[in-house]
C-alpha cells in the first residue's frame, strides 16, 4: 500500500482521502473485471475435469450443421456455439491409425500401425508396451469406460480394451458393424466386459443408452474418463425408419441414410449431455469431439456394402479427397471441444492440432504421467483452447507409410507417392488449402528439405504390421478366413 500512497504528491493524507482512494481503486479494478470476465478468467488453474471423448465415424467435414450442412446436428452445433471449434484439427486418414495415435500419444508409424486398419483376418493388434491414455489416468485415479468402437486387435485379447487400461467396454471389438443385427462378417460382434451379448435395438442408440447409464451412475467425486466411440455414420448406411423419415427430401437414399445416421448419432449425444447435468458434473467435464477420418470419396473405403444405388454420401466441403488419402479432406476433420468456464463460447481456433495432442493435455489437466522411454509426439494444446499463447504447431505428420507418406510445416505441405507412377506434390495450404496447385517444380528447395524430413521419420519406421503377417501382396490377409473376436485368446483382464 505504501507504493499507492507516495505515488500522490502534493496532497495531504487523510483517513477520508486514504478511503476515497482505496475505494477508487476497487472501483476501477472491479470495472476491468466487467469488461474483460474472460480476459482475467481465460486460463484458470482447472480442477481434474471429467474428459468424455467422442468420436464419430467416417464422417464428412461439412456433415454439421455449424459447418453449414443441411444435416441436422444441433447439440454438436450448441457444443460448438458454447465452445470451441478446431477447424485445422488432423487425424489420420483411417480408422485403426487415428485410434491408436489419439490412445498412444504417438504417431502409428512408430508402432507399426500406420497403413490401412486391422483387418478382419489380422491377428495383429496395437502393441501391448505402448502406455495407453486410458491406463495413465486410471493410474491417476481416474474411472475409465470405453463404449463404441475399438478397432486396435481383436485376435488375441491381450489387444482389447479391458486390458489396455479401461474399467469398462461395451460394444463392438472389430470395425465396420451391421447396425440392427451387431454382426460383422456373419458373426456377432457386441461385447460388454469381454463377454459376448446379445440383445435387440439399434447400435448408435444402445450406445448412447449405455454412456448415459454410465454417467447416472457414476460417482461425481471421482474423475470420469469415457471415450464414446460410435460406428456411425460409417457404412452399411443404416437408420431407423423414424430418422429416415425427417429427411425424406434427400432422393439420394444412400445421402439419406447417411444424413439420418448422423442425427441419430446427434440425438444420443444430447442424451449423454442430459445425463451429464442431471448427474450435476456437466460445468466439470471437458467434452471434445471429432471424426476419425475424412469421410470416404470412393467406393473402396466404404466397406463390406454395395453403394451402387445411391452416391458415396460423405461431404468433406471444400477439402480434396477424402478417406484413406492423405490430402485435406482424408485428414482435416471435424472437431470441437467444451468445458464450460474454461474454454471461451464461441471461440475458433485456427492453429494446426493433431489427435496425438490429446494424450498429453489430457494427461496434463487429470495429472498422469506417460512412458517416459516413449516420448509423445503431441504437444499441450490447453493454452491454445482457452485463448491463451502457445507455440504453434510447426509440423504435421499426415503418414509415414513404405510407398507413401505426407507431412506439412508452416503453411507448406509435400504428399509423396513413391510407387509407380511416383509423384510429389507440394502445397501452400494458407493459400490453397484446396490442393489445388503443384508447387514442386518451382520451389524445389522446399520439396528437397521435406523430402529430407520424410526419410529421417521413416528410418524410425517401424514396418507396416499389415504387410509384415500378410506379405508384400497382402493376399493371405485379405482372401484367407476371417479370424473373429469370438475366437480370441483368452488372457487375464489387467487389475
Amino acid at each position: 500500500m505504501k507504493f499507492f500512497l507516495t505515488a500522490i504528491p502534493g496532497k495531504r493524507l487523510t483517513a477520508k482521502s486514504i478511503g476515497i482512494f482505496i475505494a477508487s481503486i476497487l472501483v476501477l479494478l472491479l470495472g476491468i473485471r466487467g469488461w474483460m470476465p474472460f480476459a482475467i478468467a481465460q486460463q484458470p488453474k482447472p480442477s481434474r475435469p471429467h474428459i468424455l471423448y467422442i468420436m464419430s465415424d467416417d464422417q464428412g467435414w461439412k456433415d454439421v450443421g455449424f459447418h453449414g450442412s443441411d444435416i441436422k446436428t444441433p447439440n454438436l452445433d450448441r457444443l460448438a456455439q458454447t465452445g470451441a471449434r478446431l477447424e485445422q484439427y488432423y487425424a489420420h486418414p483411417m480408422c485403426t491409425p487415428s485410434r491408436a495415435a489419439f490412445l498412444t500419444g504417438r504417431y502409428p508409424y512408430r508402432y507399426g500401425l500406420q497403413t490401412v486398419v486391422i483387418p478382419s483376418a489380422g491377428t495383429y493388434g496395437l502393441a501391448t508396451d505402448e502406455w495407453l491414455l486410458p491406463q495413465a489416468l486410471k493410474e491417476a485415479g481416474y474411472k475409465t469406460a470405453i463404449v463404441g468402437k475399438w478397432h486396435l486387435g481383436h485376435a488375441d485379447r491381450k489387444y482389447w480394451p479391458l486390458q489396455r487400461g479401461f474399467d469398462y467396454q461395451y460394444g463392438p471389438i472389430l470395425g465396420e458393424i451391421d447396425y440392427f443385427t451387431h454382426s460383422a462378417h456373419g458373426t456377432v460382434d457386441w461385447y460388454r466386459n469381454n463377454q459376448l451379448v446379445k440383445e435387440e435395438g439399434y447400435v448408435t442408440t444402445l450406445l448412447g443408452q449405455d454412456a448415459a447409464n454410465l454417467i447416472q451412475e457414476h460417482d461425481p467425486n471421482t474423475p470420469l474418463f469415457m471415450y464414446l466411440a460410435f460406428t456411425a455414420p460409417h457404412a452399411p448406411y443404416q437408420a431407423p425408419q423414424e430418422y429416415l423419415d425427417r429427411y425424406k427430401s434427400i432422393p439420394d437414399p444412400n445421402r439419406r441414410a447417411y444424413a439420418a445416421m448422423i442425427t441419430a448419432m446427434d440425438d444420443e449425444i444430447g442424451r449423454v449431455l442430459a445425463a451429464l447435468d442431471k448427474r450435476g458434473m456437466r460445468d466439470n467435464t471437458l467434452i471434445v469431439f471429432q471424426s476419425d477420418n475424412g469421410g470416404p470419396r470412393s467406393a473402396k473405403f466404404t466397406g463390406e456394402v454395395d453403394t451402387s444405388g445411391g452416391t458415396i454420401p460423405a461431404d468433406n466441403g471444400p477439402f480434396r479427397d477424402g478417406k484413406a488419402s492423405h490430402y485435406e479432406g482424408g485428414t482435416r476433420v471435424v472437431a470441437l471441444a467444451n468445458w464450460p468456464n474454461h474454454i471461451k463460447p464461441g471461440s475458433v481456433v485456427n492453429q494446426p492440432m493433431h489427435i496425438v495432442d490429446w494424450y498429453p493435455t489430457l494427461a496434463g489437466l487429470a495429472g498422469a504421467k506417460s512412458d517416459p522411454k516413449k516420448p509423445l509426439d503431441g504437444m499441450n494444446i490447453w493454452p491454445a483452447l482457452t485463448g491463451g499463447k502457445i507455440a504453434i504447431r510447426n509440423e504435421v505428420v499426415y503418414g509415414i507409410e513404405p510407398f507413401r507418406a505426407a507431412l506439412r510445416q508452416g503453411d507448406w505441405k509435400l504428399v509423396w507417392r513413391v510407387v509407380l507412377p511416383s509423384q510429389v506434390q507440394l502445397f501452400n495450404l494458407a493459400k490453397d488449402p484446396e490442393e489445388k496447385n503443384n508447387l514442386a517444380d518451382q520451389e524445389p528447395a522446399i520439396v528437397s528439405k521435406l523430402k529430407q524430413q520424410i526419410e529421417q521419420k521413416s528410418r524410425e519406421a517401424i514396418f507396416p504390421l499389415f504387410f509384415k503377417e500378410a506379405g508384400s501382396a497382402a493376399k493371405s490377409v485379405i482372401f484367407s478366413s476371417v479370424a473373429t473376436p469370438d475366437d480370441a485368446k483368452e488372457v487375464e483382464t489387467q487389475p
